[in-house]
């Protein structure tokens, strides 16, 4: 397996799930900058290695419109073509974002086969570049898992969740009454970063793919404040929170108030269902995050 993206959140968690099962080549940025190589580049690289997959993890979640187009659509357009002239039996598995649906009705499970109206720049290009894998030809083996909200340990500052948790361990250690996060009333789909990993293993290993879009989420919508209420909780903090400084990043699908996955196709098609918890995500990301070098764990 050729696996760009592995020293991330979500890259980090498919390498251990797909070393489990087979040899894993994961370049890293400076031995391969997906944005600033060429296609021949490419192309030399599937040549040298021959991978039976090639999965792509890569891509920022801050950054100018530019920045998206280049990770996203651009990348994804080299990478076909590299595919097709030195790997064409490899199957390109790319993470893609629940950001490429925008705005959705309150209540409602989004399916892949809903319209996708993206309202943020990340969003747009994301959503350009999962066009050009459904627009690829017939002899191209590749598919789009569009991942909703990932959670669990290692989950960065650049997302709310992960901001949190920084902010609560900070409130704990100082005995702080309360916590400045911004919160409002929106409801997001939260999916453990170990089930996201093993849909990318079920989407590598599955011996056919009838679609090139897959919904990767826990198909359960959850209040944003209830979820970081119950980080608090097991972190073992009873103080408050008020309304502060919105992060840069971490507001990317303010514009979206309801986000739910509908995951029957990936359930038919890889056998693939979420098996954790929120509780689940929640108390991993609380045990693995590490404070000024101290080890915190949830309390039991």
């Amino acid at each position: 397996m050729l696996l760009f993206g592995a020293s991330g959140f979500l890259g980090g968690a498919v390498h251990r799930a797909l070393a489990a099962r087979a040899h894993v080549v994961a370049p890293a940025r400076r031995e391969c900058d997906l944005v600033a190589a060429t296609p021949a580049e490419l192309a030399a690289l599937l040549t040298r290695v021959r991978p039976q997959a090639l999965v792509v993890c890569a891509g920022p979640i801050v950054g100018s419109a530019d920045d998206f187009t280049r990770a996203y659509p651009v990348v994804t357009g080299k990478l076909l073509g590299a595919l097709a002239a030195a790997a064409p039996r490899a199957r390109l598995v790319r993470l893609g974002s629940a950001a490429e649906y925008g705005v959705v009705a309150a209540g409602h499970r989004v399916a892949e086969t809903d319209p996708a109206r993206p309202v943020s720049d990340y969003g747009r290009s994301q959503f350009a570049a999962t066009g050009l894998v459904e627009s690829a030809g017939p002899d191209v083996d590749a598919v789009v898992l569009r991942v909703f909200n990932p959670v669990g340990p290692g989950l960065s500052e650049g997302n709310l969740l992960g901001r949190a948790a920084t902010l609560v361990g900070a409130a704990v250690a100082r005995g702080d009454p309360a916590v400045e996060l911004p919160l409002d009333a929106a409801h997001r789909d939260f999916v453990d970063v170990r089930d996201v990993a093993r849909a990318v293993v079920a989407a590598v290993h599955a011996d056919r793919l009838p679609h090139r879009v897959y919904n990767v989420g826990s198909g359960t919508a959850v209040a944003v404040a209830d979820a970081v209420r119950h980080l608090a909780d097991l972190a073992g903090y009873a103080g408050g929170f008020t309304d502060g400084r919105r992060v840069t990043g971490t507001d990317r699908s303010s514009a979206v108030p309801w986000m739910c996955a509908d995951v029957s196709r990936a359930g038919r098609d890889l056998d693939w269902w979420p098996e954790h918890t929120l509780t689940d995500s929640l108390a991993a990301l609380w045990a693995a995050r590490d404070d000024q070098g101290q080890r915190v764990t949830a309390p039991s």
